[in-house]
C-alpha cells in the first residue's frame, strides 16, 4: 500500500507493517514523541540510487556500514521501516541530525515490541548484522511476543533465528 509522509514523499509499505506503524505512531504521540516514515519498501533500482547518492554525500566507508547492497536490503520486503523525527514542529530526517537525539530514540525503542517491531541494527552488534547502529531502522516481525523476546534480550534477528555469521577463515584442505 502507499502512504504519504509529512515531507510529501510517497512511501510503499506492507499493509500489516503500516497498520502497526500507525498504532506505534499514535502511542508515541501520547508521550509527546512524533515520528513519520522516511522509507519502507524500496525497489532494487531505488536502493542503487541510495548507494550512489550516499556515496557522493558520505563516502564509500559510510555506505559499506549503513547501506545494503541492492537486492539484499530488508527494505525490498516492505517490512523494514526507516523513521524520522518531528521535534517542535520541524522534521528531522538527516541521519547525522537524527543521531543527536538519543533520548527520543530510547522512548521510541521502548515501545517498538508492543507493536510487533524490533530495532534491527543494534549498537555493538555490527559483527552480527553487518551494519552499524541505526536508531531509525525498525523491522516488523508481526508477533508481539517474538518482538518482545528479541527486544528484552537485546539480540539481533540473526541471533533469534540462530543464523550467526560464519567465519571468513577457510576450512582446512584435505
Amino acid at each position: 500500500m502507499k502512504a504519504t509522509n509529512s515531507l510529501g514523499d510517497d512511501i510503499e509499505v506492507e499493509r500489516a507493517a503500516y497498520d502497526a506503524y500507525l498504532e506505534l505512531k499514535d502511542d508515541l504521540a501520547k508521550d509527546g514523541v512524533f515520528i513519520d516514515l522516511d522509507s519502507a519498501r524500496r525497489s532494487i533500482a531505488a536502493q542503487q540510487d541510495i548507494v550512489v547518492r550516499f556515496t557522493e554525500k558520505y563516502g564509500e566507508d559510510y555506505v559499506k556500514r549503513y547501506v545494503a547492497v541492492p537486492g539484499y536490503s530488508e527494505h525490498h520486503t516492505g517490512l523494514a521501516l526507516d523513521l524520522y523525527l518531528n521535534i517542535d514542529g520541524e522534521d528531522v530526517y538527516l541521519n547525522e541530525d537524527m543521531v543527536q537525539h538519543p533520548e527520543i530514540w530510547a522512548k521510541i525503542h521502548a515501545k517498538l515490541a508492543d507493536h510487533g517491531f524490533i530495532l534491527r541494527y543494534l549498537e555493538g552488534k555490527e559483527d552480527i548484522t553487518g551494519y552499524s547502529y541505526e536508531p531509525w531502522h525498525i523491522r516488523y516481525v508481526g508477533d508481539v511476543s517474538v518482538a518482545k523476546e528479541i527486544m528484552e534480550k537485546g539480540i539481533t534477528l540473526e541471533e533469534y533465528l540462530g543464523k550467526l555469521p560464519t567465519t571468513d577463515v577457510a576450512p582446512p584442505e584435505g
